[in-house]
């Protein structure tokens, strides 16, 4: 069993930044390859960032990438999704995943571990 706990998320006026956190227990981090997804209002939840276990390796998708970057300090147990340059279709729930699988390279399949999801609004 893995547990995540989010925090950093809230208000933010478009081309402003935040910065999420989340911190994991009850396995091994460096172990884990870890992502961010998010779901908006009335949406599918989608993929957003990973990174693999040593942090060597990360992936985005198209709408995030060179705006958002994904990180972890395995000695916090910690991976970290800094965001700059938000945008209103930012808005959403971002949720921390962990996939404790054995193939260590960044990937946009979930893992069967989720975070209680901390809230993002972008105004405009």
């Amino acid at each position: 069993q893995v547990q995540l706990v989010e925090s950093g998320g809230g208000l933010v006026q478009a081309g402003g930044s935040l910065r999420l956190s989340c911190a994991a227990s009850g396995r091994t981090f460096s172990d884990i390859v870890m992502g961010w997804f998010r779901q908006a209002p009335g949406k599918e939840r989608e993929f957003v960032a990973t990174v693999t276990k040593g942090g060597s390796s990360t992936a985005y998708s198209d709408s995030v990438k060179g705006r958002f970057t994904i990180s972890r300090d395995n000695a916090k147990n910690t991976v970290y999704l800094q965001m700059n340059s938000l945008k209103p279709e930012d808005t959403a729930v971002y949720y921390c995943n962990a996939n404790p699988t054995v193939i260590n390279i960044p990937t946009t399949r979930a893992g069967p571990y989720w975070g209680q999801g901390t809230q993002v609004t972008v105004s405009s």
